[in-house]
């Protein structure tokens, strides 16, 4: 574990939270396995469709299989996610199967509707889901992507079968083999010599809302490179020392974010002006200040961006009607 002295206290790795499924790797290349899997009356359906899927309170609505076959087609995209560890989700049973069906965008999504439900995206799911569904989510929106944008070959257009229960596809016509990528991208923190933090403002977003620095590692560059590149191109300042904290799958399109905490003795920050609007330093009074009066709004619980933010401040930071117990409770990921 990484301890490195740091402002108020000390730098230290994230915890390597344990898998919820079990994704069957080596079973799930058999021929019928996914048949195999649907054949068990057991198995669980979660459906999604245009980057959402069913929640209910605060839970993703896994359909059993029988009623989720009633109202689906037989071509409709499935893909195997994987197994329930025993005591890693609060409601399923330890090996519950699950399945995804992906609808096809023009699918009607009401007819999967019912009283008390909701289709939620992952970023509006997400400050309502527990850990285990959250990563459920995450892993079905990233190889939902992957599959949307590899439906033909790239190295020659043909289309392409699924195989392996969702995780391969192989060209029609050259029998080439393509898997589910993974783009790795660096997420900063950066502090300034001051003990400040410099969060940025994406045109993307509202005018009020701040987060750390993000973007891709491009071909031939390590994490801390990238981290470096990123942050001058963004903000327009310097790191001279870059502590990696812990990654996190992020479904947007599939990547996996390399969080770090980084230094910076600059004291100007340049916004590009192309992604970043601005660049501005909290103290942490004042962005506790600031988030609470609604001057600023910062990443979601669960994201770690939100994680890297509360490890500078040295605690969870209360959000904008928050009472102190609800803030202790809920800082920070799991």
């Amino acid at each position: 574990m990484l301890r490195t002295a740091y402002g108020r206290g000390m730098i230290q790795a994230l915890p390597s939270p344990e898998a919820v499924l079990d994704r069957d790797c080596e079973q799930r290349s058999a021929s019928g396995y996914l048949d195999a899997v649907q054949a068990r009356p057991s198995h669980r359906v979660m459906i999604f469709q245009r980057g959402k899927t069913l929640i209910r309170g605060q839970e993703i609505l896994f359909f059993e299989s029988a009623a989720a076959a009633a109202k689906l087609s037989a071509d409709v995209l499935t893909i195997y996610l994987g197994k329930t560890l025993p005591g890693h989700h609060q409601h399923l049973p330890a090996g519950t199967d699950i399945v995804l069906k992906v609808l096809a965008d023009d699918a009607d999504p009401s007819a999967w509707a019912s009283e008390g439900t909701s289709w939620a995206g992952y970023r509006e799911a997400a400050a309502l889901l527990s850990g285990p569904d959250a990563a459920i989510f995450i892993q079905a929106q990233a190889v939902a992507n992957w599959h949307q944008s590899h439906r033909f070959c790239p190295r020659c257009g043909s289309a392409t079968e699924l195989l392996w229960a969702g995780w391969m596809r192989r060209c029609t016509l050259d029998a080439s083999e393509h898997f589910p990528r993974t783009d790795p991208a660096v997420i900063v923190a950066i502090v300034g010599a001051d003990e400040r933090i410099l969060l940025a403002n994406n045109f993307a977003w509202e005018p009020h809302r701040y987060s750390t620095v993000a973007g891709f590692v491009e071909a031939g560059e390590s994490a801390e490179q990238a981290a470096r590149r990123e942050i001058f191109e963004e903000v327009g300042v310097h790191l001279h020392s870059t502590h990696y904290i812990g990654s996190q799958a992020w479904p947007f399109p599939r990547s996996l974010m390399l969080g770090f905490i980084a230094h910076t003795d600059d004291v100007d920050a340049v916004p590009d002006n192309t992604e970043v609007r601005e660049a501005r330093w909290f103290g942490r009074a004042e962005l506790q200040a600031a988030v609470l009066s609604g001057e600023a709004i910062i990443s979601q619980r669960l994201s770690i961006a939100r994680e890297l933010i509360e490890r500078w401040y040295g605690g969870p930071i209360r959000d904008r009607g928050e009472d102190v117990a609800g803030s202790a409770v809920a800082g920070g990921l799991s």
